[in-house]
């Protein structure tokens, strides 16, 4: 029961990643968001959950585990239930960052319960391997069930229906789970804010360039204003006795090479969701339950490359994986490049999201592998949270520059496709476009298609800067393998830099 307890928590805060996605066209129309503002519904959640991660990991070594598990997933509740109640988008985008507070909280101390609720051994092992497996399906499981409840209900429910599980959650916390033995210490909040607010201005910036351009005063001013706050959360993590985020660990070249990598296919991944979710529903005009669909393949062929991964590590060690999963990722997103609006999903569409896939799937494995190699028992903690909140962090700044190169190479082809509209349109066409200032279809998909296509070049490059990251800083031998998790192995290897 304390098990299934906390892989509620944990499926309830993953899903929540995925199942939003399929609903973005919906709560883009029904909100009035524009294109570049509907990242911020995206954004708005993984910055406050990768940003305060650490922290909220933190909280529940002070102050108790089980107290703020269900803190944290209090918030997420409360939070789910703004969400679906909003009425505009900056109501929405505080309900996401209030939710992305909550998972910050809730996710690792529900990682963390795991350790003082199960037995070492065994009956330890299978409870992290459950924990892992609903970590992966939780994604599968969110694009599916997305699908469904706004196919079948409404956009709202992708929020509401957080509510039942979450207090289901917590009722059944006091009873099934024990509190922890509180540690000293203190809270480095001035740490998690700085990076949080350094991040929020940087991602602000990328995204008010796609809207008003890059001499906008407000653009550059959010820029500079950001490299400040940022350099402050530098200097402050360096004098802290105890950092929200430990700077050593970049010390090791092969760990900061990890960082990197998880960064770069953070920032191609989100993108990649992103944009063929919007191509998918408005220019090939699937459902929600169809598009949940057509992703689902994506989880399947993600499982296949970590099974290979696994399966071959021994031998070969990881860095073959980590360099041949990022091109493999690069080729699929190069691929993309060629979608059309006259494109089909069998045709242009699936093939490249299985190369992508695999490739992901052989780089979360090695990535995993190496970002808790030669680390210290009581700094696993830190190392595995800070390359969770490296991929938080790494999506949204990556999805907000994919969607800065988006909205100029739309405004582009939006100005060529409006003088061909102009000229084909009837009189009633041509007033509806002078009122709204929108295209139709198909001018609007052509529009839509030219910034997704740009936007993927750009993409794919993030992912060739992890492959030229895995085969020049990553330094491991296939016989260092057994070292890096945790044996005797051979000693004095490049990885030891």
């Amino acid at each position: 029961m304390a098990l299934l307890v906390i892989a509620g928590c944990q499926l309830m805060v993953v899903l929540d990643i995925t199942i939003v996605n399929i609903a973005l066209p919906h709560i883009q129309r029904s909100l009035d968001f524009s294109t570049t503002g509907l990242s911020w519904v995206v954004n708005a959640y993984t910055l406050a959950f990768g940003g305060l991660l650490l922290l909220g990991g933190r909280t529940g070594d002070i102050l108790g585990r089980r107290r703020m598990f269900m803190v944290g997933v209090a918030l997420f509740v409360t939070a789910s239930l703004l969400g679906g109640l909003a009425q505009n988008s900056w109501q929405l985008l505080a309900a996401r960052a209030l939710q992305g507070l909550g998972g910050a909280i809730a996710s690792p101390t529900a990682l963390s319960l795991i350790s003082t609720t199960f037995r070492e051994g065994p009956e330890r092992n299978r409870a992290f391997g459950v924990f892992a497996a609903v970590s992966a399906g939780g994604g599968a499981i969110g694009l599916l069930a997305g699908g469904m409840l706004v196919e079948w209900l409404d956009w709202r429910w992708v929020f509401f229906v957080n509510v039942p599980i979450g207090l289901l959650i917590l009722l059944a916390a006091p009873r099934w789970i024990r509190e922890s033995e509180r540690q000293t210490g203190h809270f480095d909040v001035v740490g998690a804010l700085t990076s949080t607010l350094g991040m929020v201005l940087l991602v602000y910036g990328f995204i008010r360039a796609a809207q008003e351009g890059w001499q906008n005063p407000l653009t550059l001013a959010s820029f500079g204003v950001a490299l400040v706050v940022l350099a402050v959360f530098v200097l402050v993590e360096r004098r802290s006795p105890q950092p929200i985020t430990p700077l050593h660990m970049f010390t090791d070249r092969n760990r900061a090479g990890t960082y990197g990598m998880m960064l770069s296919l953070a920032a191609a991944i989100f993108g990649m969701f992103f944009f063929l979710t919007l191509f998918v529903q408005n220019v090939l005009g699937f459902g929600p339950l169809k598009a949940g669909l057509a992703f689902l393949p994506v989880s399947a062929v993600i499982a296949v490359g970590a099974g290979i991964a696994s399966q071959l590590l021994p031998r070969f060690g990881p860095k073959p994986f980590m360099v041949m999963g990022a091109l493999l990722a690069a080729a699929g997103l190069a691929w993309l490049t060629l979608t059309d609006a006259d494109s089909t999903y069998a045709g242009s569409i699936l093939g490249p999201m299985l190369v992508l896939s695999l490739g992901m799937g052989m780089q979360f494995v090695s990535l995993t592998l190496m970002a808790l190699s030669n680390v210290a028992p009581h700094e696993t903690g830190a190392a595995s949270g800070l390359l969770n909140a490296t991929q938080q962090v790494g999506g949204s700044l990556g999805l907000s520059i994919l969607v800065t190169v988006f909205g100029t190479a739309g405004r582009n082809e939006a100005e060529h496709r409006v003088a061909d509209f102009m000229a084909r349109a009837s009189a009633p066409e041509r007033m509806r476009f002078q009122r709204t200032g929108e295209l139709p279809p198909p001018w609007a998909h052509e529009v839509l298609t030219a910034g997704v296509s740009v936007a993927f070049i750009l993409a794919a490059v993030f992912a060739a800067v992890g492959a030229l990251i895995a085969l020049l800083v990553v330094q491991v031998r296939p016989g260092d393998l057994e070292r890096l998790q945790g044996g005797p192995g051979p000693v004095g290897g490049p990885g030891d830099d």
